[in-house]
């Protein structure tokens, strides 16, 4: 991982480290796997959650010729792509070969099957698009902000 702002938190499994590009400030969770094997990009600033698979290889061919062996003869390997600035919540799964534009958030226990575009929110199994991030959306998130930031200010005391 090239950066030393990178952050991979413990547990975390990388297959294929090589095969890794990463960007500045990416932030790891617990338990993650990425899978690199077919080339994985993740642009800086993007998170990756506790829980999260990225996959760039299948080997569903082997299975279904009935030809599975060790040294993956028959396994198909995919670029995949995560933008600068994604934020890919828990548990979440991406497919090999899929490409999750800038800005975008995966929602919790979603399965990204098909690329996403730059700015999309995106929930479910298969995953589709349920919101865009937009200047209203992080208004909201910064109103938010603000509110547990009041509430957490300590009474004063008399």
């Amino acid at each position: 991982m090239r950066g030393s702002t990178a952050c991979r938190r413990e547990n975390t499994k990388l297959l294929m480290p090589e095969k890794l590009v990463c960007g500045e400030n990416v932030w790891i969770g617990e338990n993650a796997y990425l899978d690199a094997s077919g080339g994985l990009t993740i642009g800086d600033h993007a998170t990756i959650g506790v829980g999260v698979y990225v996959w760039t290889h299948t080997s569903i061919l082997a299975n279904l010729l009935r030809e599975n062996r060790p040294g993956g003869a028959q396994v198909i390997r995919r670029p995949t792509v995560i933008g600068a600035g994604c934020y890919i919540v828990g548990h979440a799964v991406i497919n090999p070969g899929v490409t999750i534009g800038d800005g975008a958030v995966v929602l919790p226990m979603s399965v990204v099957t098909r690329d996403v575009a730059p700015g999309a929110v995106v929930a479910g199994a298969p995953a589709e698009v349920v919101s865009q991030v937009d200047e209203a959306f992080i208004a909201g998130l910064q109103v938010e902000l603000q509110a547990q930031r009041a509430s957490s200010v300590p009474a004063a005391r008399p």
